[in-house]
């Protein structure tokens, strides 16, 4: 009986701390990444590296993909060198800071050294006996943490019943969440190539504390000597840093349209309507700071066939944009033309337009 009253003890001081949500926003300014472990605590350790290493690389360069390319956005590490955070300390930050996302970034490890793949996980209910031990693997972090009885309520990392507490728990944020986690695991499938193991929930102690959509990535296991071959290297790092980068990005454009203000009373919401100017297509890259840009607003840039191409504003309706169009090809974008997009994904201009009138 005291057993299962400290259980729902615990529950009900996990709830209290996920009960203060945010009204809605309308926009991604700020981005938690959180590279796991460190410190004393390696997390899993493969032949020739240690998660907490890989971690720490990836998650640099994910954030610095994400300030490079996305300058509106702030992003803040929970450390930047080998130190020892508590979990509840990365929660800690990420809430402090107001963030809009939080992306945890690990490395997987099994006794089947033949296991591979990346996933990302979200906050919820175990479905699996593999899940649960993926969880009890990165939760095993509270070991090193002198005060962990008093932070988590007596909660035991290796025990499947301590877990009862946490799948009671609804993450209001599970549906953003699990967008994102999709993003990512589309990203490492069809971008980076590795295999997709798909988009999972369990009880993450660094999740359940952050007052913000969240998912902890597994970028792979490193008890499997291929695959920590690719995760230890330079290449294999910035390769699944730009794919989480992608996804983040991608998530960031969808949920701005979904949540932005309309101009004229026109409801797009629903289908994220919104019109655009192109006026500059490369082969190449093309950096949103660059001079031949100065004086053009609201910049975005968008991969199509292989190609990238820029545009400028962001508009409810056609005639909007038309009203724009000459003062773009003012600053020598003669070429420059009207593009539509619904939810981030570019449609035919006819449709965005038959769209917009039966909204009206």
């Amino acid at each position: 009986m005291k057993r299962l009253l400290k259980i729902f003890f615990v529950f009900f001081i996990l709830c209290g701390l996920r009960i203060n949500v945010d009204a809605q926003k309308s926009t991604i300014s700020t981005v938690v990444i959180d590279a796991g472990h460190g410190g004393k605590d390696p997390g899993a350790v493969g032949k020739y590296s240690k998660e907490k290493d890989i971690a720490l690389s990836v998650a640099i360069k994910t954030g610095n993909y994400i300030k490079k390319y996305l300058p509106d956005v702030k992003v803040v590490f929970t450390r930047t060198s080998d130190v020892f955070i508590p979990l509840y300390k990365r929660a800690e930050i990420a809430n402090k800071k107001d963030a809009d996302f939080f992306i945890s970034i690990h490395c997987n490890a099994n006794n089947n050294t033949r296991a591979y793949g990346s996933e990302t996980y979200t906050m919820g209910l175990h479905k699996s006996d593999a899940n649960l031990g993926t969880a009890m693997l990165e939760n095993a972090a509270i070991m090193f943490e002198e005060d962990a009885d008093q932070q988590y309520g007596g909660f035991n990392a290796n025990a499947p019943e301590s877990y009862i507490q946490l799948t009671l728990i609804q993450d209001e944020y599970q549906d953003e969440s699990n967008l994102l986690a999709a993003y990512i695991q589309d990203q490492f499938k069809n971008r980076v190539g590795r295999r997709d193991r798909g988009v999972h929930q369990a009880g993450f102690l660094v999740l359940w504390r952050t007052a913000m959509p969240g998912v902890l990535v597994e970028l792979g296991f490193i008890s499997n000597l291929n695959e920590e071959k690719f995760l230890k290297s330079d290449e294999g790092q910035s390769f699944m840093a730009s794919a989480i980068y992608r996804a983040f990005k991608q998530y960031k454009i969808e949920f701005e349209i979904e949540n932005k203000p309309k101009e004229n009373g026109v409801i797009v919401i629903a289908t994220g309507l919104e019109y655009r100017i192109q006026f500059l297509t490369e082969r190449v890259m093309v950096e949103l700071s660059d001079p031949r840009f100065s004086g053009l607003t609201d910049l975005e840039m968008y991969q199509q066939d292989g190609l990238y191409k820029y545009t400028s504003g962001h508009f409810a309706t056609f005639d909007k944009a038309m009203s724009t169009l000459s003062a773009v090809k003012a600053k020598g974008f003669n070429d420059a033309f009207i593009v539509a997009f619904s939810k981030g994904k570019r449609i035919s201009v006819k449709d965005a337009r038959s769209l917009e009138t039966s909204l009206k």
